[in-house]
């Protein structure tokens, strides 16, 4: 990567740059500073991973993603440097996701933006994105999460995510295992970096930031957003945090009302994600006075096992789906770690074309977890478009 954009001129240094990195929660800081900063005056960058249904969700700006024509012009000038770069360095084609991000790069320079906010992929030291020298980085959570890549202790993938941390500049965290935010503050401490935690400004939950987007981890993740704008006051000043409850984020306990029904998508996709998950569906038995039906498909047997743990607690009737991805997670293992009944089937299965009758009767409340690749499937299915548009066009590890 670093031999990638040097090729292309360094587009990524003729920016400001928030970098995000974390377990959980990256994508929505992101989207929360975004806006933030869009509501106050500022051109912003945005490049997020994965996508949902369009390859052009990855890069936006002010919220407008890439189109295709700009996908395709950027893919012939990085297939260039590319070859020409195989040449001096066999063997180093660029992966999907470093094409994407330095298409990203490329984009927010040329338009350019005041400021991009860019989500790690994976871990962070290793990250494709992490070639950047931003003015603020933040880590939001820290779980076992990608454990053959990362590592299988909190210390461990602390490491991996500290190595976003750049000398002499300030690093933000969020709410962090003591274990993890040990390696954390070693780190920053060794870099000479000014280190911010969450903790410290908001010791309880009394005073944190609301939001639109549902669930308490989201107001966390609001405080992370409102703390970051304070350390870059300075430079990047806003009058006002109001856009905080004007959140665009889809498949975060997103609510869709469908051929009347209400459907609920939420990519709660690892252990502590599934935490929050179970939160949110036990609100909602609550405020409807019945258990809804819930669609569950992920990526990985320790992610399956917390998740249909907390699917079988909470469900009135389940259906196991399996996302299109080499990696996801069989629906025989899925039904193997429930204790109940539940139906194997497909996404066409259940959410068939437009005008086609859904699975649940009308007034049925119907969640759809796991996965984001399966929230994308859905869409996709919902909206009517080709997987050929971008669906299928995601990160292989």
């Amino acid at each position: 990567m670093h031999a990638l954009v040097k090729a292309l001129g360094h587009p990524e240094s003729l920016f400001p740059i928030i970098h995000v990195a974390g377990t959980n929660g990256k994508g929505s800081v992101c989207a929360m500073l975004d806006a933030i900063y869009r509501a106050n005056g500022y051109k912003v960058g945005l490049y997020s991973s994965p996508h949902l249904v369009n390859l052009g969700e990855r890069i936006q700006v002010d919220r407008k993603m890439l189109s295709k024509r700009e996908i395709m012009r950027y893919t012939e000038q990085i297939k260039l440097i590319s070859k020409d770069l195989v040449k001096v360095l066999p063997g180093l084609n660029p992966t999907f996701f470093e094409f994407m991000t330095a298409m990203a790069f490329m984009h927010f320079s040329s338009v350019p933006v005041d400021i991009a906010c860019i989500e790690t992929g994976l871990g962070g030291r290793l990250d494709a994105t992490n070639v950047v020298d931003p003015e603020l980085s933040i880590i939001t959570t820290i779980s076992l999460d990608h454990v053959e890549l990362l590592g299988d202790t909190l210390s461990a993938i602390a490491s991996e995510k500290a190595g976003i941390i750049k000398p002499g500049k300030p690093v933000l965290i969020g709410r962090l295992p003591a274990e993890a935010e040990t390696v954390i503050r070693r780190v920053a401490c060794e870099r000479g970096c000014e280190l911010h935690a969450l903790s410290d400004k908001f010791p309880d939950a009394t005073a944190v930031p609301t939001t639109n987007l549902s669930g308490d981890f989201q107001r966390w993740n609001a405080a992370l957003a409102v703390s970051a704008t304070e350390i870059l006051q300075e430079h990047f000043p806003i009058q006002s945090t109001e856009a905080l409850m004007q959140i665009d984020w889809p498949g975060r306990w997103q609510e869709i009302i469908l051929q009347g029904r209400c459907l609920i998508l939420d990519s709660s996709h690892n252990p502590e994600g599934v935490v929050e998950l179970e939160k949110n569906l036990a609100k909602l038995t609550k405020a409807e006075g019945c258990k809804p039906i819930i669609v569950a498909g992920t990526l990985g047997e320790n992610r399956a096992r917390s998740l249909m743990q907390a699917v079988e607690r909470h469900a009135r009737e389940i259906f196991l789906v399996s996302p299109e991805q080499t990696r996801a997670t069989p629906t025989k293992f899925l039904k193997d770690c429930l204790h109940c009944h539940a139906t194997e089937t497909t996404i066409s299965a259940l959410f068939p074309k437009p005008n086609y009758t859904l699975v649940g009767e009308p007034g049925d409340t119907i969640v759809v977890t796991g996965s984001i690749y399966l929230i994308g499937e859905v869409l996709e299915r919902i909206e009517g478009v080709n997987s050929q548009d971008g669906g299928m066009l995601q990160d292989k590890i």
